[in-house]
């Protein structure tokens, strides 16, 4: 297996593994690594794949309640949603290849979170994408290029989830000078599975075959685990890596194979091939269950020449399977998978060896502990400090006078709160989605053969994070589950996609860790569990890191599909209510960012007492039929959220609240929202919000045509025109 002429430590440093590990390896095996054995390593302990910076941060989530049946450990999450059915659901991130090829960066990232998804028996029904550019405004070169980005990320996401037959329902998208050289491609999806028909990830049963299943093996994405754990630098341009390409009419022939395999007796565990394709799946199936494994390379379906058993263990070839089959079931599995047009093939056994032992030719040409590799990777403990930033943005002086007419315009026209039909059009939608994208606050769908409705938000505000990294994290736990109660649905538990900077910076590890507390927290206090999660570090370009970014999806459960609420206002003559404190809290909103140029100042207060309360609030006056509309309160405030309400239902709007000072209809404080009752179930309503310690405050009535709120005063028509044409002539110019 030893290449006599070849320095293996150097070769271990070429693959970004440290002098340390590679002494730690030699220790493991008894030995010096060959080439394959380096190339395991390196990218099953890269931090794309084994946490090895996080790990520790992430312990101490809140993972468990009664409804929750699989939490963090498998490919994704699952909640028991009631009638006998379960959700499962996982967020990802596709930030480094998406940044290097857009549309196959985006489209693949898709790809991988629907495998996560139905690897685990569910049915995927719908995604969610939270992505992040730098300014794409103007007619600068970074401007241009962020454009381009965003239009091959929408356009990748559109072309795999349109194929393979599974909506994009909502998500997010917003913009930071931050994300100049790092933008973040998150994707989420959701499945639907009975309850008890979960598969798990598992190799166990001695002389259990394992077969490979899917679309043959290339060279493509080699190595590109170990490339997305590092920064990017000025050399780039010169230095693209290879990034997989998507077939999403593969994936949807490989999802209608293994359903089908899934509804008969024939496996044990299966495994999607993601990040470190061949490698990753079979040592963490084997890992999971204590095994040992044999596989013979020379029988994994190949579609290039000369490929070597580095080449397969590697490459991240994309609609690929691992299945650990019972015992002479094999053959079964293989007709069904090539009934749908694809490879299959037996390449190997379970064993009782501990060792994950690789053949090419008859050769042996690897010979590895499998626990060592897939349970103990190095936990590292890095130094963390404060952010020196932080000494010099917590005082802020809104010292302009700026009216509240020409703030106003400014604020309804910024590409953040403008709508996004230009985006979410391109995605195909189904009779089961409810709530579409684009009609605020969270996205829902009825589940088939019930009459439940599940609702789903994803969300961060990335300048919350970078002030304060723990209440912004709690924030967007918050802000995502508050999305969702908005619907009536009752947040039952998130999936995390933790998007930071270079864990060899101090500080960024102290965001990191922040972060992390921050999560914890809110989601203890909200009972929200955390179920599945990933962590994206690295996010820098030279050494410029991003904002921390914790993107949350939060989903809930409606118990009753017909009775979602809406985001914008159902009729005129209804009586509007403002809930939750408005105080004077600016620090990292959108009207600093607009007026001063600034991200800074202090986080709005946080209270999860009060958060909880809002939920039950409208939970419950939704149950009892009180409620028309309903919407958080978030960015721009009290007077972009209103105005959302009335341009999305063309009915317009006149409220008058009393602040301490008028430009807090702008203010983003937290744990708000407006609601629309019909007059006559204000009484009924008011008793509600004084049983669960609400502020509930009058703020005027819905009708007309146009947009009232205190000093403002716009036509709906012309607001209706910028809200709804903005976002288009931007990206159209």
């Amino acid at each position: 297996m030893q290449n006599k002429d070849v320095n293996m430590q150097d070769v271990a440093l070429a693959h970004k593994l440290t002098l340390e590990e590679y002494e730690n390896i030699k220790k493991i095996l008894g030995r010096e690594p060959n080439l394959v054995e380096v190339g395991i390593f390196s990218a099953m302990w890269s931090e794309h794949c084994s946490y090895k910076s996080s790990r520790k941060y992430l312990s101490g989530f809140p993972t468990k309640a009664p409804w929750v049946i699989q939490g963090p450990g498998e490919n994704a999450g699952v909640i028991d949603i009631g009638d006998g059915y379960a959700a499962v659901f996982k967020m990802e991130s596709h930030n480094h290849p998406s940044f290097i090829d857009p549309f196959q960066g985006s489209a693949t990232g898709i790809g991988g979170v629907l495998r996560d998804i139905f690897t685990m028996g569910a049915r995927p029904v719908a995604n969610l994408n939270s992505i992040r550019f730098a300014n794409i405004e103007g007619d600068d070169e970074l401007a241009k290029k962020h454009k381009e980005l965003l239009r091959g990320a929408v356009d990748g996401a559109a072309f795999y989830g349109n194929n393979v037959e599974v909506p994009t329902i909502g998500g997010e998208v917003s913009f930071e000078e931050c994300y100049a050289g790092n933008i973040l491609v998150n994707a989420f999806n959701l499945g639907i599975v009975k309850a008890d028909e979960v598969f798990y990830a598992k190799a166990e049963g001695i002389g259990n075959p394992v077969v490979y299943v899917g679309k043959a093996t290339g060279k493509e994405g080699v190595g590109a685990a170990v490339m997305s754990s590092d920064s990017f630098d000025d050399t780039l341009e010169d230095n693209k890596p290879e990034i997989q390409s998507g077939d999403p009419l593969a994936e949807k022939r490989l999802l209608e194979a293994c359903l089908e395999i899934f509804k008969k007796d024939l496996i044990v565990g299966v495994q999607d091939m993601g990040a470190a394709g061949l490698t990753s799946s079979s040592f963490e199936m084997a890992g999971r269950s204590g095994s040992g494994m044999i596989m013979h390379l020379d029988k994994v379906p190949s579609r290039e020449k000369n490929m070597t058993p580095y080449d397969f263990m590697l490459s991240e070839s994309q609609e690929r399977m691992l299945f650990c089959a019972k015992k002479g079931c094999e053959q079964e599995i293989i007709d069904i998978v090539k009934k749908w047009e694809l490879e299959a093939a037996v390449i190997g056994e379970v064993t009782d060896s501990g060792n994950m032992e690789l053949y090419f030719n008859g050769e042996k040409v690897a010979d590895i502990p499998v626990q060592p590799v897939s349970e103990e990777a190095p936990i590292l403990d890095r130094p963390v400090s404060n952010p020196e930033y932080l000494k010099t943005i917590a005082n802020i002086n809104l010292d302009k006078q700026i009216s509240n007419q020409i703030a106003y315009d400014d604020l309804i026209s910024d590409l953040e709160v403008v709508d996004k039909s230009w985006i979410h059009n391109q995605f195909n939608q189904n009779e089961n989605v409810i709530k579409k994208p684009g009609t605020l606050d969270s996205s829902c769908i009825k589940v088939e053969n019930t009459n439940i409705a599940l609702s789903m938000s994803a969300d961060c505000n990335t300048r919350f994070c970078y002030i304060n990294p723990r209440l912004g994290a709690a924030a967007a736990v918050m802000e995502s589950g508050r999305n969702v109660a908005m619907s009536g649905a009752r947040p039952k538990a998130i999936t995390d996609c933790l998007n930071f900077g270079n864990p060899q910076n101090p500080e960024v590890m102290w965001q990191f860790k922040e972060s992390c507390e921050g999560i914890k927290e809110s989601c203890l206090a909200l009972n929200t569990p955390v179920v599945s999660g990933n962590v994206s570090l690295y996010n820098e370009t030279n050494d410029v890191s991003i904002y921390p970014t914790p993107s949350i999806a939060v989903v809930g459960v409606n118990n009753d599909a017909n009775n979602v609420l809406a985001s914008s206002f159902q009729n005129s003559g209804n009586i509007l209510y403002l809930l939750g404190d408005t105080k004077s809290e600016f620090g990292g909103s959108l009207y600093l960012k607009k007026f001063y140029g600034k991200v800074a100042g202090t986080h709005p207060s946080v209270d999860f007492t009060k958060e909880l309360s809002l939920w039950d609030t409208v939970i419950e006056a939704n149950e009892n039929k009180l409620l028309q509309s309903a919407k958080d309160v978030n960015l721009g405030g009290i007077a972009i959220s209103l105005s959302k309400m009335a341009i999305h239902s063309n009915i317009g709007v006149e409220a008058n609240i009393s602040l301490n000072d008028s430009k807090d209809i702008f203010a983003e404080s937290l744990s708000r929202a407006i609601v629309e009752v019909e007059p006559k179930n204000c009484e009924a309503f008011e008793r509600i919000a004084a049983k669960h310690g609400i502020m509930c405050v009058g703020l005027g009535k819905t009708g007309g045509d146009k947009i009232i709120i205190n000093d403002i005063y716009k036509e709906l028509k012309d607001v209706s025109k910028v809200y709804f044409n903005r976002f288009k002539e931007v990206m159209d110019a």
